[in-house]
């Protein structure tokens, strides 16, 4: 695997988890933890969260990063 995709995967990646967490710490008022996690929802909006977080999110962070090491 090459430098870009791993760095697409740890940027991006922490991005989703994060951003399902924060998910969940938000709902826990009209849901609680447990019933979250056995719904379907939770597992497809988590998995489109770090999609979303490595593809979208992670090359615009590769491109900068690009730019900026250019740049020096």
């Amino acid at each position: 695997m090459n430098e870009r995709w791993k760095y697409q995967i740890k940027s991006g990646g922490i991005w989703g988890v994060f951003m399902s967490l924060f998910n969940v710490l938000f709902e826990l008022r009209e849901k609680p933890f447990a019933e979250q996690i056995n719904h379907s929802n939770f597992y497809i909006r988590s998995s489109s969260f770090i999609l979303i977080g490595i593809f979208v999110l992670g090359y615009y962070n590769w491109k900068a990063k690009v730019r900026n090491e250019k740049k020096q």
